[in-house]
């Protein structure tokens, strides 16, 4: 049963982690941050959330340990394949009519989705045509996803949502295998800028044709939800297309009125 004071010392520990490192989780969902916190109170062997807020400000090394708690990492290839096939087999064709095409992978975590993309338009003839932004606030993150070298034991999966999302040739022709681990081949990772890009603080900086965001926003309250969407909505194109997560959804939201349902089913939007 949390402490009491386990509220009045949340809402000091995110102010002290904006204040001191400009990270900004005051909007995140509740629920979800008293689970994640609790898990790294026991990590770090702290009675307290004030005794984790000590750590986080006097120990510079905490913070970056903290970050991989407060910013959730689970993801896998082709995750939902009737996204990826929907995007295949609707979007891609309209991302075709563009000289260009930049797609950006909001909350890229440690990669798979971005390399899913990246297959999907290798195989769609689009790979030469298409600049992605790959953005995580988790530096950690955000260097796993660009090693792209993911466990053997996981590769059985990513092959089978391939398959169920139309792939059309094997996954392995997209990795080296060695040493119990997969490496994605680094023609995918050509076209790929990676950068720090927090949801909660930061601003649009490119104009997209896609912008693919899943499983992210559920871990926001309504009031970051709505900052969220309305920076994809003003990052893309007109015409251009948002992708959120299964659970995830523009309804009841202010830019609602912006966006027309294209495949309802698996949650892809396109802009007014």
């Amino acid at each position: 049963m949390p402490h009491p004071d386990f509220e009045l010392e949340l809402r000091l520990l995110l102010e002290a982690i904006y204040a001191r490192y400009q990270h900004d989780f005051r909007q995140y969902s509740q629920s979800s941050l008293r689970r994640r916190l609790t898990q790294a109170m026991t990590a770090f062997k702290c009675r307290s959330l004030s005794q984790l807020q000590d750590r986080v400000l006097h120990e510079p090394e905490v913070f970056p340990q903290l970050l991989q708690y407060l910013t959730v990492q689970v993801s896998e290839m082709f995750r939902d394949p009737g996204y990826f096939r929907a995007l295949r087999e609707q979007v891609v064709p309209i991302l075709h009519t563009y000289p260009s095409v930049k797609v950006w992978v909001a909350g890229c975590s440690s990669g798979e989705e971005l390399w899913s993309l990246a297959i999907v338009m290798e195989e769609e003839g689009l790979a030469g045509r298409v600049l992605f932004y790959a953005t995580d606030i988790n530096p950690e993150a955000l260097r796993a996803a660009e090693a792209g070298i993911y466990p053997a034991e996981r590769i059985a999966g990513f092959s089978r949502n391939y398959i169920a999302a139309g792939g059309k040739r094997s996954l392995s022709d997209y990795y080296h295998a060695a040493y119990g681990a997969a490496s994605f081949s680094r023609s995918l990772k050509q076209q790929v800028v990676f950068a720090n890009h927090s949801l909660a603080t930061d601003s649009v900086f490119s104009e997209v044709h896609l912008v693919s965001c899943r499983n992210v926003l559920i871990y926001f309250n309504h009031a970051l939800q709505n900052r969220a969407v309305t920076l994809f909505r003003d990052a893309l194109v007109r015409r251009g297309f948002l992708g959120l997560g299964s659970k995830e959804s523009l309804r009841y939201g202010p830019c609602s009125a912006d966006f027309d349902d294209f495949v309802a089913t698996q949650k892809i939007y396109q802009k007014r």
